[in-house]
């Protein structure tokens, strides 16, 4: 069985820098770990490719031959990828051992992880392949600081883990630059009334009710108050 995880989130959350030092310390222990790029439109790496998408294809030759815009530019990469699983990908991860771990610092369009099926098709044949399968979701901490922010990352996360199916680790990065360290400390474990009115005072009175219906969510979905109140990994 070889072991894969994929590295998701929002552009700019840090996903890249989280592979670099993952395979920066992996190296020191000693431990072996292999990054793929599984971002067409990415020019520049801290960390040794393994493999890259773009030898498949690349957003800068869509965008040029087919007109596209980058957001749609990288849709239509990212469903040719998922034409080419059975081919390219497999013939790719031919190349690794079982035990093998494979990272995968994936692009960072939302839609990709929360509701376009491609990255659950790719799971999917990863676990085909007989990999098992992780997703680490990375968010900026900067964006944490008030309620409304971590409503919204919470259920950008939660959408992500619940499209891909595969057990998910939340992690808060650029801790170092935030200013007010208590400002996220506050949201790590908190009190769902506490949430309803903070979200009540900041937000409109015709909200209300989703506010209420978002902090209810456990009530709803069993399980679910775990993860709305999970406390986030720091880094």
């Amino acid at each position: 069985m070889g072991y894969a995880q994929l590295v998701i989130g929002p552009a700019g959350s840090g996903k890249s820098t989280y592979c670099s030092k993952l395979h920066e310390h992996c190296t020191t222990v000693g431990r072996n770990i292999h990054i793929i790029n599984l971002d067409p439109a990415a020019e520049n790496f801290d960390y040794p490719v393994a493999m890259d998408i773009r030898e498949l294809v690349s957003l800068d030759d869509v965008m040029e031959e087919l007109g596209l815009g980058p957001n749609g530019g990288l849709l239509y990469c990212m469903e040719h990828l998922e034409d080419n699983l059975d081919d390219w990908l497999t013939e790719e991860l031919d190349n690794y051992l079982d035990d093998d771990y494979l990272v995968f610092d994936c692009p960072g369009q939302i839609e990709l992880f929360s509701h376009v099926p491609v990255l659950k098709n790719f799971v999917d044949h990863l676990k085909r392949k007989n990999f098992s399968v992780c997703a680490v979701y990375l968010l900026d901490s900067q964006f944490m600081t008030d309620v409304t922010k971590f409503i919204s990352g919470c259920m950008s996360s939660l959408s992500a883990m619940v499209q891909l199916e595969v057990p998910h680790v939340n992690i808060l990065s650029k801790m170092d630059l935030v200013a007010k360290k208590k400002d996220v400390e506050d949201f790590l474990n908190p009190e769902p009334q506490v949430l309803l009115s903070e979200l009540n005072q900041r937000m409109a009175p015709q909200f209300a009710k989703l506010n209420k219906s978002l902090v209810e969510l456990h009530k709803l979905c069993p399980g679910a108050d775990r993860y709305l109140h999970s406390v986030w990994r720091r880094c």
